[in-house]
């Protein structure tokens, strides 16, 4: 493993993040690390993504007052309608920006991982709309659970490859990807969907989604003339969470980052009951960034559980591993049982189906109503239509 500590790019957030990574994997890293650095600020960059996002991805979303869940919970209400965005996630925020760049290196292919499908739908999406071969690991239980993202995918040309090793979820198909990146870099974009990992990725990813909280800000100032006093958003690696976070960073706004309590706190030997990596973690490398991660004694990773796939991960973004042990953003729980209910109240009382990573979110809110203030932003990161199978075989037990 190489940690590029005299380079410049390869940036940290605290004692986290760096770059962390096999030999073979330093040149595509700094390559696209140079890209990014150089287009992020290039004008026509800048206005091809603008016009992509508002006239394909169709931004801005908007930030809905949900008068019924506000009366529910005795405080005001607002959701950023992430779940709106084409393809049904705030995935394409990101998959758009990287492509572009990926377009820009003289790429033609693009590989990404995925868990609860979205990013793997948003990959899809994107290489056919600019003319990509794509290809996505993704594995075997998140396959079975998310049978309709499948064929999704490959409706749009991508080709869908099982992971059939480790926990065989999230944290495999990335370690899958990686090893295919190293050997195709020349021609191929690794398209990581959230914001960990090596640098550039956690930085790249968090500015791509940035835009949510730019718009949620701007949103609410207009509306309300002032701030929130609270925003709460879902995190398993942490893209919508950072997406929304990041511009609120120097204001007086809580941010409340809500995890994966999956059946609960206790954990084995072989694996961990949830995926709270900020509030069970330790410091660990985990997919070339020191961040906090479920591991044993032995340094060795646990596998996670979530009911949601995209928060069954063992680790976390190092920027937000870097804002929780500041105590600028605030670790939360919630359980699938608390997510179950965000996602069917929710539903109920707005006829909005919330992804089961958004319910996480719902659910703490309706928890603990007393940590959001009198007026709260809840970022509903994307659509349940995915879920409904999951939920009902959830019921069914």
């Amino acid at each position: 493993m190489k940690c590029d500590t005299a380079n410049a790019a390869a940036v940290k957030f605290g004692k986290y993040g760096g770059l962390f990574v096999p030999e073979t994997l330093v040149q595509p890293i700094m390559e696209l690390a140079q890209a990014y650095e150089r287009l992020r600020s290039n004008d026509d960059f800048r206005d091809e993504l603008a016009g992509l996002l508002k006239n394909f991805a169709g931004r801005e979303t908007p930030l809905y007052h949900a008068r019924n869940l506000s009366r529910e919970l005795g405080c005001k209400i607002y959701l950023k309608r992430e779940d709106l965005v084409h393809g049904g996630a705030h995935k394409l925020n990101n998959t758009l920006g990287q492509a572009l760049v990926a377009k820009r290196m003289g790429k033609t292919r693009l590989i990404a991982e995925t868990g609860a499908g979205q990013h793997g739908v948003a990959t899809a999406i994107v290489g056919a709309n600019l003319g990509f071969e794509t290809q996505v690991y993704m594995g075997e239980v998140d396959i079975e659970r998310q049978k309709m993202n499948v064929y999704r995918m490959e409706l749009m040309g991508a080709e869908v490859i099982p992971v059939r090793s480790g926990s065989r979820t999230l944290k495999d198909a990335i370690n899958e990807a990686m090893r295919d990146w190293a050997a195709s870099f020349e021609h191929t974009h690794y398209l990581l969907g959230t914001a960990a990992g090596a640098h550039p990725y956690p930085s790249m990813v968090r500015d791509f989604q940035s835009v949510i909280g730019i718009e949620a800000r701007g949103q609410i100032l207009e509306v309300e003339g002032r701030l929130p006093d609270s925003i709460v958003a879902c995190v398993g690696g942490g893209s919508n969470a950072m997406g929304i976070f990041a511009p609120f960073l120097e204001d007086k706004v809580r941010l409340l980052a809500v995890e994966a309590g999956g059946r609960g706190p206790g954990k084995t030997d072989k694996t961990a009951d949830n995926g709270a990596s900020l509030g069970y973690g330790t410091d660990g490398i985990l997919h070339g960034a020191l961040t906090k991660i479920l591991q044993d004694p032995y340094g060795q990773i646990l596998e996670s559980y979530s009911v949601a796939a995209g928060l069954d991960y063992p680790g976390v973004g190092p920027e937000l591993a870097y804002l929780a042990e500041t105590g600028r953003v605030q670790p939360k729980m919630a359980d699938d049982k608390t997510a179950i209910l965000g996602f069917r109240a929710l539903s109920k009382l707005e006829g909005i189906i919330p992804a089961l990573e958004s319910a996480h979110a719902v659910g703490y809110a309706l928890s603990e109503p007393d940590a959001l203030g009198e007026m709260a932003i809840i970022n509903i990161s994307g659509r349940g239509d995915k879920d409904l199978a999951t939920v009902m075989d959830y019921e069914n037990l």
